[in-house]
């Protein structure tokens, strides 16, 4: 216990450290403002039918009753039936002992039957406008992902024999931990998912051999060294998000998109988006697409000597592809000879629980924020994407960090998506307020560079792939913003969801694809009528390019030609921690 509460101690002044040179504003205020007035409509809601709140706390009651009643059964040695039973993927009371001991039975079933009542409100409460209805149904949802009883050693037989036969070790490392993570966070808690010691950008994740062939003040444009004597003619310029790094395609040889391209025979050329800070306070979207995807687009043409490029967009870099496309179209050029969507949104009518932390006050707040410091924090960005699936990257983490004092496992994928980037004031406050709050793209209302943009004049072929279970950009957003491209457009749903989707090697025989007619109408008819393939859609994609393009020409060498080489991939900007 000596050692717990020095520990804690510990944990306190780095909380407070940073906070002892002048006011701060403690991390997620504003969020839990929006939180207590939310749920504040939800209870007003209800409050204002006096006979509906009635027998709403009638069947809260009744379910508690029916859940002593059986567990009264149990402790005498009878069956009984459960009033509440876990879904059979919810891996917190994996636990035999939930199931075996009365008493923990009667805390996961009453857990479980007061947090679906709480949902079940949320859902009920008709007369609130759709979006305060979503983010109540969100809020109650983390609410009630924090309050489990899994997460509390008293509540959890595991936790609590894992306490004992340690004698309170594993608090005092769990402890020790927190206090690392809190300041690593600068003040503010950075819940480790992983070892990250057992990883460095350049020797074993992004190993691809290849050159960086330009740099600006924005990106870096890497090309890749060729594995085949003779190459496609066009080459491929992948257009990743600058939310993340470009890296999630190229972990590790046995999960690399861009080198089994390259040994596919593809000359791949891909952008490497700068960590920004204050000096990028003003960069706009505008910026990002001349001096960013145009830009690369014209070293492209020079190095390869194709007049036409081929190009992959991932996410919200598939977002600024499909603008700068529409920017082209309207300005009556078509360097782009195809364009690939990768989990890519733009239509953002069905954009997910995202959409949550999206309206006119939240903006208001982010834009306060990033007017301090010229960028939005990656914390940030990173906490948000957690929060979308919180009993999978942030619960499990506490428990097993924290309570069980266990350092988590060396994994790539999660080193990778500790591995945030800022995002410039500007361009971020563009994109909330374009795309999310008022899906200017979709309504054909957004103007960039001077042109007003209309996705229908993009005539070029698209191949637009969603995920069944992308929690980021919805497979129904995905098939919705792909009807609204003027050429032939190839939808492909992948299993799995926003990151194991796309990274599927064919060699692992994951998951599964289905291929159907080109996009339209409803997506589940769509979905209803596709035919379902195994493994990877990475085959069906090169063979869509090969139809496209068969031509081969000599393979060409990085940093041979108009462009010296500046250095070794994956360069420099993408080691550029915050």
């Amino acid at each position: 216990m000596a050692r717990l509460f020095e520990e804690g101690g510990r944990a306190v002044s780095a909380y407070l450290r940073p906070r002892e040179g002048g006011p701060r504003k403690a991390a997620g205020t504003d969020e839990i403002v929006d939180v207590v007035r939310t749920l504040g409509q939800v209870a007003e809601r209800w409050m204002a039918n006096p006979s509906r709140t009635l027998e709403a706390q009638r069947a809260f009651a009744g379910g508690f009753l029916e859940l002593w009643a059986g567990s009264l059964k149990r402790f005498s040695g009878e069956d009984a039936p459960p009033v509440a039973v876990p879904d059979p993927r919810d891996a917190r009371f994996k636990d035999p002992e939930w199931t075996t001991s009365p008493f923990f039975d009667f805390v996961k079933q009453a857990y479980l039957h007061t947090s679906r009542w709480a949902e079940r409100m949320v859902d009920e409460a008709h007369e609130l406008d759709p979006h305060t209805r979503h983010k109540a149904s969100f809020y109650v949802r983390q609410i009630a992902n924090a309050v489990a009883p899994s997460n509390f050693v008293p509540t959890n037989p595991e936790l609590i024999r894992e306490t004992l036969a340690s004698k309170g070790e594993n608090l005092v490392r769990g402890m020790r931990m927190l206090a690392e993570d809190i300041a690593a966070g600068n003040g503010d808690l950075r819940i480790r998912q992983t070892d990250g010691s057992n990883f460095v950008v350049g020797k074993n994740l992004a190993t691809t051999p290849g050159k960086v062939v330009f740099r600006n003040d924005l990106f870096e444009l890497l090309q890749y060294a060729p594995t085949t004597e003779m190459v496609r003619t066009r080459p491929v310029l992948i257009v990743p998000p600058w939310i993340n790094k470009f890296y999630i395609l190229d972990l590790t040889p046995e999960k690399s998109f861009i080198k089994w391209c390259v040994d596919q025979g593809l000359t791949i050329f891909c952008i490497s988006w700068v960590n920004p800070d204050a000096r990028h306070a003003k960069l706009s979207f505008d910026d990002y697409m001349r001096d960013g995807v145009l830009t690369a687009l014209k070293v492209v043409q020079e190095i390869s000597g194709s007049e036409t490029v081929d190009a992959a967009g991932y996410c919200v870099g598939g977002t600024l592809l499909a603008v700068t496309l529409a920017y082209l179209a309207a300005k009556g050029e078509a360097p782009f000879a195809s364009a690939t969507f990768l989990t890519t949104q733009v239509d953002f009518t069905h954009a997910g629980d995202l959409k949550v932390f999206v309206d006119e006050e939240q903006v208001k707040a982010v834009e306060a924020r990033m007017a301090e410091s010229g960028f939005l924090e990656g914390a940030s960005m990173a906490n948000a994407f957690n929060m979308l699936r919180s009993n999978d990257l942030i619960w499990p983490y506490v428990v097993n960090n924290y309570l069980k004092g266990k350092a988590p496992f060396p994994f790539d994928l999660l080193y990778w998506n500790s591995d945030a980037t800022r995002m410039p004031a500007a361009n971020h406050s563009f994109y909330l307020r374009g795309c999310y709050l008022n899906n200017d793209l979709a309504k054909g209302r957004m103007t960039v560079g001077g042109e007003r943009l209309d996705l229908k004049r993009v005539k070029v072929p698209v191949y637009e792939l969603a995920s069944r279970e992308d929690h980021i950009a919805p497979a129904r957003s995905a098939f919705l913003g792909a009807q609204l491209f003027g050429g032939p457009v190839r939808f492909v749903l992948a299993g799995s969801g926003h990151i194991a989707g796309v990274v599927n090697p064919p060699a692992k025989m994951k998951y599964q694809h289905w291929v159907g007619e080109e996009p339209a109408g409803a997506f589940e008819d769509w979905f209803a009528a596709a035919e379902e393939k195994p493994g990877s859609w990475w085959p069906d994609w090169r063979g869509w390019l090969a139809a496209a393009d068969a031509t081969a020409t000599p393979a060409r060498t990085p940093g041979v030609g108009p462009y010296p080489a500046l250095g070794d991939a994956p360069g420099t900007y993408v080691k550029m921690r915050v």
